[in-house]
């Protein structure tokens, strides 16, 4: 086999991917074998359970990794690079994973100085890679939403919000989670609680409202989940709009939640697009490893 072998480890997931020297996706394998489910720091087996069948390939291709397997709870800590950052300057900054029978590099997480303080990614920098790095400004929604803004090909600086654990937080762990039940996406309520977040009293009134909307506006259990989704998304980019001022904004993931943040630039009069978060994993990988000269033809 020519090419390399890309793999984006995060917390709760491994995707691999088989890639050609040409950038064709050849093969493609994901496990729940995130850093939560290591067991022993066993990272070394981890990896030749999923992989080692193409790492034993004849050409011996090297590995690239991103995600938090780069984090001081990973594999093998990789230095932060600091904004601003290219693809050639994120591979200038490859760790070596310690394994004696493979070539193994981590790409570096990135940091910089964000909206209010020091922050920092490690996996999102490479799907920026992935999307080309075209001028503008990028969200890329999850447990903790990174919007990034990219100009002349590099990462100039980023923000991260806290909102998806903030909404796993307060639907697990609060008085707002007695309000609730498990249910399907309720557009209708996402539209309110999105509407809420425009009226005084900030975030941490607003989040009150959910309880009280139950109580006295007729808000219904099945619908308050979508109710404080749209709240906080609401909030997220208002803040991020305060921040960097986006009049077109490319969302970089899939699923229900990048339709929901398309759904909620609009409504905060912003333009939206959509790029497939696995397919920009994979393409940014595959850039790093080009810039690093890792790819075997």
């Amino acid at each position: 086999m020519s090419g390399f072998v890309a793999l984006d480890w995060g917390t709760t997931n491994l995707r691999a991917f088989r890639i050609a020297a040409d950038g064709t996706m050849l093969d493609r394998r994901e496990r729940p074998l995130g850093l939560q489910a290591i067991k022993n720091a066993n990272f070394a087996g981890a990896f030749r359970d999923v992989v080692g069948d193409w790492m034993n390939d004849p050409a011996r291709p090297t590995a690239l990794m991103c995600g938090m397997v780069g984090s001081a709870q990973g594999w093998i800590e990789a230095p932060y690079a600091t904004c601003p950052a290219s693809a050639a300057e994120l591979a200038s900054g490859l760790a070596v994973a310690p394994d004696p029978h493979f070539d193994i590099r981590i790409v570096p997480g990135l940091r910089c100085q964000g909206a209010g303080g020091p922050d920092v990614m490690r996996g999102e920098e490479t799907q920026l890679v992935g999307t080309g790095l075209g001028d503008g400004v990028y969200c890329l929604p999850g447990t903790h939403s990174k919007w990034a803004i990219v100009e002349g090909g590099r990462i100039q600086r980023f923000a991260t919000f806290m909102t998806g654990e903030l909404f796993a937080t307060a639907r697990k762990h609060t008085i707002l989670g007695r309000s609730m039940v498990d249910a399907t996406h309720d557009p209708s309520a996402f539209a309110k609680g999105f509407v809420r977040a425009q009226a005084p009293g900030g975030l941490l009134n607003h989040l009150f409202m959910v309880r009280t909307s139950a109580l006295l506006e007729g808000l219904k259990p099945a619908e308050a989940p979508s109710y404080l989704s749209g709240l906080l998304i609401a909030h997220e980019i208002a803040a991020a709009k305060e921040w960097c001022k986006p009049t077109r904004v490319v969302v970089v993931g899939a699923g229900p939640l990048v339709q929901n943040y398309a759904v909620a630039l609009a409504m905060a009069n912003v333009e939206a697009a959509a790029v497939n978060g696995e397919h920009a994993s994979a393409a940014g990988l595959y850039a790093i490893a080009n810039a690093a000269g890792l790819l075997k033809r």
